[in-house]
């Protein structure tokens, strides 16, 4: 049976992502994107699946919760996963990438694929009724024009938060005679550069950064931020010692010269192949740009440092899904439309991404006019299904996906042996449910 033409709007990793999935399974795809014509805040290259934040994928265990996560994104033939691992940098147990051969490697992909016609146009609102698919992939930065576009579909404003961006710094500026390479209690070299600092230079640090001036907020902008990626200045409004337990956490980390754990610590994650580029890991910010150089100078090791590319703070939109969704990522009031991606309410790389996937998946099984079927609940896709589809609204909020989204284990068992557990009946239930629907 022939798959009818699916139109897809946005070239992130989630349309990236359904545009492939679509094309792989015999559909023909209209890939909608507005770059190089218009960018976003944060966007600054013309590629598909650019990465604006981390150019960290997170863990790759298997154990973990988004390492699951990755596996089950594996089974489905993932581009975003595959092409994810051909760029990868040294991060530890983390799937970390080099973002700009990712991103040209998904634009090259995706333009090379005799299924898929990428459109750089900007649509302003969404495409009329149809008897074909569409999915809507714009990501948190979806345009003024397209949110109104979608709020009057809904009949409900959207929700909005604000997600911040973390320095990039130029190795050639680092001083490798107080920077030490390790990684969390590992006994090796380890993968992360580390910048240590003693009880006074942590204070003078946190005072300046008290002190430091910040991006003020729009008169119309209320500040909702997510919780597992606020910047450092929120955090340390929540007391004096927040960051030492949070990204400048020093536990594990001994300085070679001393053999003891610093007082607190900034670690660096490799961003590129070349090792050029070093990221703040965790130092999401929105200090005006004076302020960052002023102020990150202040830690030892980066006291001449080059920022390649200073934090930034932006607006995220997406729907309350318990309300908006079906479990097939269809929109109740017009189900020939599917969303994909943050819009959803999921956050991060790899959700973003899984959502791309099934929306893909599902659109194709609407095409070809059979009934799309969420994935399991004891899966992370069907976890993550779950948690955007059945939350009760007034409890929804974005959320990464986390063992705590997956059903209760009945019983006593280790809480170290939970992640494999887990992965175990994943791996099963996932496998049974794509033999009966054909993947």
């Amino acid at each position: 049976m022939t798959t009818q033409q699916i139109t897809i709007i946005g070239g992130g990793l989630a349309g990236s992502e359904a545009a492939w999935q679509v094309a792989q399974r015999g559909g023909q795809v209209r890939l909608y994107e507005m770059k190089p014509h218009r960018f976003s805040p944060a966007h600054e290259s013309p590629d598909l699946g650019e990465l604006v934040c981390s150019n960290s994928l997170r863990s790759d265990a298997p154990d973990s919760a988004v390492g699951l996560l990755k596996t089950e994104l594996r089974r489905l033939g993932s581009l975003i996963i595959e092409i994810a691992e051909q760029t990868r940098v040294p991060a530890g147990k983390a799937l970390a990438v080099d973002r700009t051969k990712f991103a040209g490697m998904i634009t090259s992909r995706l333009e090379a694929h005799p299924a898929i016609e990428i459109i750089r146009e900007e649509l302003t609102e969404l495409p009329p009724v149809g008897n074909t698919p569409i999915i809507m992939a714009t990501g948190p930065l979806t345009s003024a024009d397209l949110t109104e576009s979608l709020i009057a579909l809904t009949g409900r404003e959207n929700l909005a938060f604000y997600d911040a961006i973390a320095p990039i710094i130029s190795a050639e500026s680092l001083d490798l005679s107080v920077i030490y390479r390790a990684s969390r209690y590992d006994d090796g070299p380890g993968d992360y550069l580390n910048c240590p600092m003693n009880r006074d230079e942590y204070h003078r640090f946190i005072e300046a950064l008290k002190e430091a001036d910040k991006v003020p907020l729009k008169s119309f902008e209320d500040p909702r931020y997510f919780e597992g990626c606020l910047p450092i200045e929120v955090m340390l409004d929540r007391g004096d010692n927040t960051l030492r337990f949070g990204p400048m956490k020093p536990v594990g980390l001994p300085d070679p010269r001393t053999d003891y754990d610093p007082y607190a610590v900034i670690q660096l994650r490799q961003e590129n192949r070349e090792g050029t580029t070093y990221n703040m890991v965790g130092f999401q910010t929105k200090l005006t740009y004076p302020s960052q150089q002023k102020v990150f100078r202040l830690i030892p090791g980066l006291e001449n440092a080059e920022f390649t590319r200073l934090g930034s703070i932006h607006r995220n939109t997406f729907v309350c899904g318990p309300e908006v969704l079906t479990p097939t990522l269809q929109v109740k009031n017009r189900p020939d439309l599917l969303l994909a991606g943050q819009l959803t309410g999921v956050e991060g790389y790899v959700e973003s991404t899984a959502m791309g996937l099934l929306a893909g998946l599902n659109a194709t099984f609407l095409a070809k006019n059979q009934i799309p079927a969420p994935p399991p609940i004891d899966t992370a896709l069907g976890a993550l299904i779950r948690h955007l589809t059945e939350t009760p609204v007034k409890n929804f909020q974005p959320s990464n996906i986390t063992f705590g989204l997956f059903p209760i284990i009945t019983g006593k068992m280790p809480k170290k042996q939970r992640g494999s557990y887990r992965a175990e009946i994943a791996k099963k239930s996932l496998e049974d449910w794509c033999l009966a629907h054909g993947l």
